[in-house]
């Protein structure tokens, strides 16, 4: 069997992306297929966290834009990030495989406390670890989280499961001209403002030395394809 470029990763999923053809909420297969390809990749000897965003339940800029206070509203959808967790976990589960989610807000009734600790002792059993609750703090987006989350627990990369196979220097959905980049460095990604990702993210990713490989989720297999070096997405590194 092969063995993968990376051993360990943290896999930045998109709430929205849970949703599948609906406007909000879960959709039951589109969860299922993303919790049996964690499963694969998870197989070809990678440990794996991943951390989830929560748009498909509440946008905290969104709810903010309604009269809540920015605080308020990340920290609604950051408990929504939990939520999504929660549904993965019970997902995977139902695979046969061991799952975890841990959260950065205390809620012992729930999930765990996040801790670096709770993280590694997870990973070495062969669980797959779901980070939930963003940083815990409001004002930072779940791209940052899973840099942060990255670059604590010693992960060799973050994979961004996004809709597009990459990176483009315009929206290729609505510009057929724009270019796609197979790789970039972490500057170039910022001073092209690319929306793949927020500025943070890659700020925090090129001052920690942590490639960024975005792909697309929408690809079958496309995990295990990134794992092994065989995927098609854009390296953002260096």
């Amino acid at each position: 069997m092969a063995e993968p470029v990376y051993r360990r990763v943290v896999i930045k999923l998109s709430g929205e992306y849970l949703a599948g053809a609906q406007s909000f909420g879960i959709d039951q297969p589109t969860l299922d297929r993303i919790a049996g390809e964690l499963i694969s990749a998870q197989k070809l000897g990678a440990e794996i966290a991943v951390v989830v965003g929560g748009g498909n339940i509440v946008r905290g800029v969104e709810v903010s834009s309604r009269g809540v206070s920015r605080p308020t509203g990340d920290t609604m959808g950051m408990l929504a990030t939990v939520m999504n967790c929660l549904a993965l976990e019970a997902a995977i589960e139902r695979r046969g495989a061991a799952a975890r989610t841990l959260s950065a807000f205390v809620m012992p009734q729930v999930c765990e406390l996040y801790t670096r600790a709770a993280t590694h002792k997870y990973l070495a059993e062969g669980r797959i670890v779901l980070l939930g609750g963003g940083t815990g703090n409001p004002f930072f987006t779940t791209d940052t989280t899973a840099v942060l989350r990255a670059a604590e627990i010693g992960a060799q990369a973050v994979l961004k499961a996004t809709n597009v196979d990459g990176v483009y220097s315009a929206d290729p959905k609505k510009d057929p001209s724009a270019k796609r980049f197979d790789r970039l460095t972490h500057s170039e990604a910022i001073a092209g403002g690319y929306k793949v990702m927020d500025t943070t993210a890659f700020a925090l990713a090129r001052e920690t030395s942590l490639p960024i490989i975005v792909f697309s989720i929408a690809e079958p297999d496309a995990m295990s394809a990134i794992l092994l070096g065989k995927g098609h997405g854009t390296i953002v590194a260096g």
